[in-house]
C-alpha cells in the first residue's frame, strides 16, 4: 500500500459482512411488519410483468407519443399542448434507446404510487388493511395497467401529484421544507400537464383556510412557482411570448363550442370568425381536430390563433355562465355511469386489453423517432396466454362510476368532519376531476389521477383503530394511534421530525 494511504480501522470483508447483515436484519423487520402489503406490491408488480409480455413494445399514439418522443431528442418548449415534464423524463431514458424501458419504468412509477398511498395510510394510523385497501385501485385496476404501458406523461403526472399531497398530509400543519418540497413537486406536475397550474392555486388556498404557517405557504409558492416563470421565461426565449402552452386557448375555445351563442356573446369582429359554423362533433375537445370547425378554416392553423380563442372563450363564458356549468356539470357526470361511456366516441374508455395488432400511423415523424430514440418502434401486438389473461382480468378489475362516487362523498365526509386530514386530498381530487373538463372536456383517462388523490382523502376521513384494534400485523409492530392523534392535536409540529420508524424511508 502506496505511504501515506491506510484502511480505516474496522474496514474490510468482516466490516463488509456485518454492514449487510445490519441490512439484511432491517430489511426482514421492514417486511414483517408490512409483510401483507409485501404480498400485494408483489402481486400487482407481477400483473405489470404480465402485461409488458403480453402487449410489446408499448401503446403508441400518434401525436401525443411521438410528439413526446421527439421533444424528448430536441429539448425545447412544445408551442402546442405539450410542456417539457414529460419530455425530460424520457431524455433521462435516452441511453436505453428503448420505449420499453419507458413503459418498464413507468409501471416501477405505478407502484411507487401505491407505496406512497399506503405508507401515508399507516403513518395516519389506519390499519393494515385499511392502508392496503386504499392502494387497491391503483394498483390493480386494469385501465392503470393500460396507462402505465402507453408513452403519455399522465403516470408521471399522478406519481408527482400523490408525491405532493402526501408531503404535506404527512403532519397536520407541514412545516416550510415540507412546502418547498411540495411546491417543487406540483411545478414538476404542472411542467408534466398544465392543469395542475390552477391545482397549485387551489392547494396555497386550502392552506390558507387552514391556517397553516404563513412561512410554509410562502415558501410552497415561491417553490412552485419559480420553476414555472423560468420555463416560461425559456418557452418566450424560444417562441416570442411568456406563456407555458401554446394551446390553451385553442382547448377553452373547444370546451365553449358546445353551447356558445355568437347573437348573445356579440364579439367583436376580429373574433366573429372564431363562432360555431355549425360543425357538429360528438365531445368538445373534437372541436380542436375537426377539419370543419371555425378555428381550423383560418390561416396558419389553430395554434396560430391562441391568443383569439382565449379571449373568444373567455367572452362566451362572461356571456352565458350557466350554460357553461352546466356543460361542465354534465360532462363531469360522465364518470360516475356504471357502464363506462366512450367520449369521445373514438376513445376506448375501459376493458382496452384485446387481440390484435396495433399498426403505427404513416406519418414522418413515426421514422424519425425509431432512428433517433428507439430501435424498438413498432406496431404493439398481444402475446398469449399473457393477453388472454388480461382480457379476463380487466373485466373484473374495473373501478365503476359509483364506486368511485362513494370513495368521493367519503373524503367529502372526512373533509367537513375532519379538515385537517381529508380537506386537503379532497380538494386536489375534486380540482382533478372538474379541472380538466371546464378547460377541455371529459375524458377516461382525465379521471385516473383523480383516484389514487381521492382514496387518500377516503382513509384520511376514516377514525383510525385504538391502539391494539387492527392497526398490528401478527408478529410485527403497528403504529402509535394514539400518539399520533395527540401530535396532531397538539397543533404545528413544524420542529418536531416524525418517530424514525415512520418517516417514507
Amino acid at each position: 500500500m502506496p505511504a501515506g494511504l491506510r484502511m480505516p480501522a474496522g474496514f474490510g470483508v468482516p466490516a463488509l459482512g456485518r454492514t449487510a447483515a445490519r441490512l439484511r436484519t432491517r430489511t426482514g423487520a421492514l417486511l414483517a411488519r408490512h409483510r401483507t402489503f409485501a404480498v400485494v406490491l408483489a402481486l400487482a408488480a407481477a400483473l405489470r410483468v404480465v402485461t409488458m409480455l403480453g402487449y410489446p413494445p408499448a401503446r403508441l399514439y400518434w401525436y401525443d407519443s411521438f410528439t413526446y418522443l421527439d421533444n424528448a431528442v430536441h429539448l425545447r418548449p412544445s408551442s402546442t399542448f405539450h410542456p417539457i415534464g414529460y419530455p425530460l423524463l424520457l431524455r433521462a431514458l435516452l441511453p436505453f434507446h428503448s420505449v420499453t424501458v419507458v413503459v418498464a419504468v413507468q409501471h416501477a412509477m405505478g407502484l411507487a404510487t401505491g407505496l406512497i398511498v399506503y405508507a401515508l395510510a399507516r403513518h395516519k394510523g389506519l390499519p393494515v388493511w385499511g392502508a392496503v385497501l386504499a392502494t387497491v385501485p391503483v394498483l390493480f385496476d386494469a385501465s392503470f395497467l393500460r396507462l402505465e404501458h402507453a408513452v403519455l406523461s399522465d403516470t408521471l403526472f399522478i406519481l408527482l401529484v400523490v408525491a405532493a399531497v402526501a408531503v404535506l398530509a404527512w403532519r397536520e400543519r407541514p412545516s416550510p421544507r415540507c412546502a418547498l418540497v411540495a411546491g417543487l413537486l406540483l411545478a414538476g406536475a404542472a411542467l408534466t400537464r398544465t392543469i395542475a397550474l390552477p391545482l397549485l392555486l387551489l392547494v396555497l388556498l386550502v392552506l390558507a383556510l387552514r391556517r397553516v404557517s404563513w412561512r410554509a405557504v410562502v415558501v410552497l409558492a415561491l417553490a412552485g412557482m419559480v420553476p414555472l416563470a423560468g420555463y416560461a421565461a425559456w418557452y418566450g426565449a424560444t417562441h416570442g411570448k411568456v406563456a407555458l402552452s401554446g394551446a390553451d386557448g385553442v382547448a377553452l375555445w373547444a370546451r365553449t363550442m358546445t353551447f356558445a351563442d355568437c347573437a348573445v356573446v356579440q364579439p367583436p369582429p376580429e373574433l366573429a370568425p372564431l363562432c360555431p359554423n355549425g360543425t357538429v362533433v360528438d365531445a368538445a375537445s373534437e372541436y380542436v381536430w375537426a377539419p370543419g370547425a371555425s378555428i381550423n378554416l383560418l390561416p396558419g392553423g389553430r395554434f396560430a390563433h391562441n391568443e383569439r380563442a382565449r379571449e373568444f372563450a373567455l367572452r362566451a363564458i362572461a356571456a352565458q355562465p350557466l350554460d357553461y356549468l352546466r356543460d361542465v356539470f354534465a360532462d363531469t357526470s360522465i364518470a360516475f355511469r356504471w357502464t363506462p361511456v366512450a367520449h369521445p366516441a373514438r376513445t376506448v374508455p375501459a376493458f382496452g386489453f384485446a387481440r390484435g395488432i396495433w399498426s403505427l400511423p404513416d406519418q414522418p415523424l413515426v421514422a424519425e423517432v425509431r432512428r433517433t430514440y428507439a430501435s424498438d418502434i413498432g406496431a404493439m401486438r398481444s402475446a398469449g396466454p399473457y393477453a388472454d389473461v388480461l382480457i379476463v382480468y380487466q373485466r373484473l378489475a374495473y373501478l365503476r362510476g359509483p364506486v368511485l362516487a362513494a370513495i368521493l362523498l367519503l373524503g367529502a365526509a372526512g373533509a367537513v368532519l375532519r379538515p385537517g386530514r381529508a380537506a386537503l386530498p379532497w380538494a386536489v381530487a375534486m380540482g382533478l376531476l372538474v379541472g380538466p373538463v371546464a378547460a377541455l372536456d371529459f375524458d377516461h383517462r382525465y379521471v385516473l389521477p383523480v383516484v389514487p388523490v381521492a382514496c387518500v382523502a377516503a382513509a384520511l376521513a376514516v377514525r383510525p383503530a385504538r391502539p391494539g384494534k387492527g392497526d398490528k400485523e401478527k408478529g410485527g409492530r403497528g403504529v402509535g394511534v394514539g400518539s399520533l392523534e395527540r401530535q396532531e392535536a397538539a397543533g404545528p409540529q413544524e420542529d418536531r421530525p416524525p418517530p424514525h420508524h415512520l418517516t417514507a424511508s
